[in-house]
């Protein structure tokens, strides 16, 4: 059993930061610092070791490999690099896409259409990076910020980007610039630009899905196009509250009979770890449709949702029916009196729809 705390990450933000500094640096001075210290948002002063480091005429190239610490994160190991080029008087701080770095391509992101995958944020810390070395050192600060990230386009697979229209590789990221551990945080980020892109392209229905099967169902039972569906994981909460607060006209939830059957018990997180199907709940369901009471007893007896729903199958008894009528239900009660409407649909493991409600 593992009792040592887990180990804190760093962004691609922070690490492009660190990249920029040392750059930047190099090209004012003709010397890399290495390590390299910024300062994050919160004033933490981390150091990043140097990868790689050229100088040349007219620009400075280094480049830091990330570290997500304990944090299962696909960017772990990345090679970010970063080239700092001298720019037109005036000009101040821009950025650029290089390889690996992805392009907007739809709105609804925080950044314009056609601007590199490089948020608000990490844009901040280096501006804020060159500014500081500009004035130590007496230069204008007028400059080009190439990042580019070794793999990105391959690794942006791994994530949301191409569904919410960042073509081309990854995006730079980071409101604090650490990696929490097995943190929900950029999941749930990532519902809320998944929403937020849906509605900028004026899609009416959207579906939360718990997972790459029932996202298939939803698509196929509605016709939704990939752009309305969301990976929402574990995290039912983060869409019900979200839409809450950014309305679209129609959600569908998908997902596997266990996850729901805890959303139907009222729980808004259906991770394993901070939630269980209640198989008490699930018989006293049986038991108050009037269904039989030797399935009752069975359901109460089963190894999983999985084995309740086949015992009900058999007996035929809707049971993924009341699930997701239960579902139904703690998601209204979640987007309160938001204008949004509701269906469920349940499935079994490879894809059947064994109930469905709204």
């Amino acid at each position: 059993m593992r009792t040592a705390p887990l180990r804190y990450g760093w962004t691609t933000g922070a690490c492009a930061t660190a990249a920029t500094t040392a750059a930047y640096q190099a090209l004012l001075t003709g010397d890399f610092p290495d390590p390299v210290t910024i300062t994050l948002p919160k004033g933490q002063r981390p150091a990043f070791a140097l990868a790689r480091e050229e100088l040349a005429d007219g620009l400075a190239r280094a480049a830091v490999v990330k570290d997500a610490g304990d944090d299962p994160d696909v960017t772990h190991g990345a090679l970010v690099q970063v080239t700092v080029r001298r720019a037109a008087a005036g000009s101040g701080v821009t950025f650029r896409a290089g390889p690996g770095v992805g392009t907007v391509t739809k709105p609804g992101l925080p950044l314009a259409v056609g601007e590199p995958a490089i948020n608000p944020v990490p844009r901040a810390m280096m501006t804020a990076a060159v500014v500081e070395l500009a004035r130590r050192h007496g230069d204008a600060g007028d400059v080009e910020v190439e990042i580019s990230v070794e793999h990105g386009e391959e690794l942006a697979r791994k994530t949301w980007n191409p569904r919410l229209g960042i073509l081309g590789g990854l995006s730079i990221l980071g409101t604090t610039g650490i990696v929490v551990p097995y943190s929900c945080s950029a999941w749930i980020d990532s519902i809320r630009r998944g929403i937020d892109v849906a509605r900028a392209a004026g899609r009416t229905h959207v579906a939360g899905c718990t997972g790459s099967t029932s996202e298939r169902v939803a698509a196929q039972v509605h016709g939704l196009p990939e752009d309305a569906l969301l990976d929402m994981g574990d995290f039912a909460g983060a869409v019900l509250k979200y839409l809450r607060r950014h309305p679209v006209p129609r959600l569908t939830i998908a997902g596997g009979v266990g996850k729901l059957s805890k959303l139907a018990d009222g729980h808004l997180d259906l991770h394993s770890g901070r939630s269980q199907v209640d198989l008490g709940a699930l018989a006293a369901l049986v038991r108050a449709h009037d269904g039989p009471a030797e399935l009752a007893a069975g359901i109460e007896g089963a190894n999983t949702a999985l084995d309740a729903l086949q015992q009900s199958l058999r007996a035929g008894f809707p049971l993924g029916d009341l699930i997701a009528a239960g579902a139904r239900r703690t998601a209204l009660g979640v987007l309160r009196e938001a204008p949004v409407q509701v269906d469920v649909i349940v499935i079994d493991r490879a894809g059947t729809v064994v109930g469905q409600a709204g």
